[in-house]
């Protein structure tokens, strides 16, 4: 039973120009124009989801897709830390983002530690059914999934990016994944 799970990351927004953690500013402009226009690209898939944040909800919606939303995809909580960009936290409580960077069991900020969030994550994986899933994922999403995926060490999340409207794919079963990652939304229907 063979399962490809591809995930859409969302389209660009004032947070995320900003490194802000889970900000919740709509698709700005050029975001929204460029989830529209790749909305023809989107592969075709038997289950469509989506994290729980505007941004997932607003990018699906521009790509045309009627996606349900899934508590286990939602953004990694960060707890005290959401709102505030990356240099706001290093300037406020440095230690507590030098742990974050350097333990994966750590959660300074009160929310979920990566620990936590790749298990959550790698629960989903773990759960789905044969087919062709879509889900449209906030970028920790997709690197969480890539890493639990792969059984990479928890430290390759850091090193992992995933830009706006980009698609990286699962293709296998529990235990046993292949990863094509990190290419542009566009290109014909598959």
């Amino acid at each position: 039973m063979t399962v490809r799970v591809m995930f859409v990351s969302p389209a660009m927004t004032a947070d995320l120009r900003q490194a802000r953690f889970g900000g919740r500013s709509p698709l700005d402009e050029s975001g929204t124009r460029a989830a529209t226009a790749a909305a023809d690209a989107v592969p075709r898939a038997d289950l469509v989801v989506r994290g729980s944040s505007s941004r997932c909800r607003q990018t699906a919606d521009a790509l045309g897709l009627r996606a349900e939303p899934v508590e286990q995809l939602a953004d990694w909580h960060v707890g005290s830390w959401t709102g505030r960009t990356l240099d706001e936290v290093g300037e406020a409580d440095p230690e507590g983002l030098a742990l974050w960077l350097r333990d994966p069991s750590a959660a300074p900020h009160g929310g979920e530690s990566l620990r936590q969030l790749s298990a959550r994550v790698e629960r989903w994986l773990a759960a789905l059914p044969a087919g062709r899933v879509l889900a449209v994922v906030e970028p920790a999403v997709v690197r969480a999934a890539t890493v639990v995926a792969l059984g990479l060490a928890s430290e390759a999340f850091w090193r992992l990016d995933v830009g706006p409207l980009t698609l990286t794919e699962l293709s296998g079963r529990a235990g046993r994944w292949n990863l094509r990652c990190g290419r542009p939304l566009g290109g014909s229907r598959e």
